[in-house]
């Protein structure tokens, strides 16, 4: 007998919001000019390349050629740390960096690394949260970049970015986040945040994989990683998606039009944490800050047990172990062994993730789907004995 699938693993990945697969639409029979070329089947491909610029740009409280797209989230963190290190010249720049960034921050710090660059890395506690005087501290003459991500992807944690900004910004430092996780669950207005760059990820709101963005404040110089004819004001070469950043656009705005969703999600998230609290008591902990926190992740251990094996028994319910880019890993999160969990604790790890999709009855059947999962465990380990 097949059991529903349930989906719990938005962090990871989100389905396309309907409104921004019915903006893709047209693109994909019609409009297919170059966006860059300015005869009739170019003009409409250009405005809605341009129309989805405005939309990302509305969400974000910025202006619209403030706004590159890129390939996705990856591309948009790489563009930012390479694009501003190599503008100032690599070798001997000194970049800062948080303990629990996303591998796509990581990656290109250690690629900068072996060019010269010096990289910081901030401790984090054990909520996840930096602290901005460390960040003060670790500032140097030589800093041109510091790069903390807006909320983590794996416990949801909200880092303390206006703080972090604020500390940059007075030693003359570029500052960016990497919002791939907050775009369009909490607030990210870059105002607000005073940040100088931001990423964000379109299949993380409702967008299809493929596309992103990259927030660029007016005066920041990046040097492109992508050289050709000059595309997105010169920062990104490459012929724009009208697809795909249509699709981008449309998922933005929706996300901007109804900010009251995300609020009936972590009402659900909460409900789901009460009801294992209740049912599994001192065997079941919580990763990540308990407020500061996004409003559809949980992220929790299962102590003294495998959080591989549980999902492995948790028949059709999708969710992660880690962040997706670690799916499958049986080792200890790095971001967990950051916040200093243990070993015994961080092991039986899960992370689920709602959306604005699911229901209380979804919620309800994992809780009794883990029950199982654990007993089926215990009766296999009780008969192995």
């Amino acid at each position: 007998m097949s059991v529903e699938p349930i989906y719990l693993d938005h962090n990871a990945s989100t389905p396309i919001h309907p409104q921004a697969r019915d903006a893709m639409r047209r693109y994909l029979d019609e409009a297919y000019g170059n966006p860059s070329s300015p005869h009739w089947a170019g003009r409409p491909a250009r405005e809605a390349v341009e129309r989805a610029r405005a939309q990302v740009a509305d969400l974000l409280g910025a202006s619209s050629d403030e706004i590159v797209f890129t390939s996705g989230g990856s591309e948009a963190n790489n563009l930012a740390l390479k694009g501003v290190v190599f503008a100032a010249g690599e070798r001997g720049a000194h970049v800062v960096i948080s303990a629990v960034e996303h591998p796509s921050v990581v990656a290109p710090c250690r690629f900068l690394e072996g060019r010269g660059a010096a990289v910081s890395v901030l401790p984090v506690d054990g909520a996840g949260l930096v602290d901005p005087e460390g960040l003060r501290r670790a500032i140097t003459p030589r800093t041109v970049l510091v790069s903390v991500m807006h909320a983590n992807n794996e416990v949801g944690t909200i880092e303390p970015i206006e703080a972090c900004a604020r500390i940059a910004h007075e030693r003359g430092v570029i500052f960016h986040t990497d919002a791939a996780q907050s775009v369009g669950k909490i607030p990210t207005r870059v105002g607000d945040l005073a940040v100088d760059l931001l990423s964000l990820a379109g299949h993380k709101l409702g967008a299809p994989k493929g596309i992103g963005a990259l927030y660029v404040r007016r005066g920041v110089r990046l040097e492109p990683l992508i050289h050709g004819a000059g595309h997105e004001g010169g920062r990104r070469a490459g012929t724009e998606s009208a697809l795909l950043t249509a699709g981008l656009g449309e998922a933005c705005r929706a996300a901007g039009s109804d900010p009251a969703a995300m609020e009936t999600v972590r009402a659900l998230r909460d409900r789901f944490w009460r009801q294992l609290r209740d049912r599994f008591g001192a065997g079941v902990v919580l990763n990540g800050h308990p407020d500061r926190r996004l409003p559809n992740t949980l992220n929790v251990s299962f102590v003294g047990r495998v959080g591989a094996e549980i999902l492995d028994r948790l028949d059709g319910v999708a969710a992660s172990t880690g962040s997706a880019c670690h799916a499958g890993r049986v080792e200890l999160s790095p971001v967990l062994a950051a916040m200093g969990v243990t070993p015994e604790v961080g092991m039986g790890a899960i992370r689920f993730s709602l959306g604005r999709t699911t229901t209380d009855g979804e919620i309800e059947a994992v809780v009794e789907r883990i029950d199982a999962a654990l007993a089926a465990a215990d009766s296999s380990a009780a008969g192995n004995a």
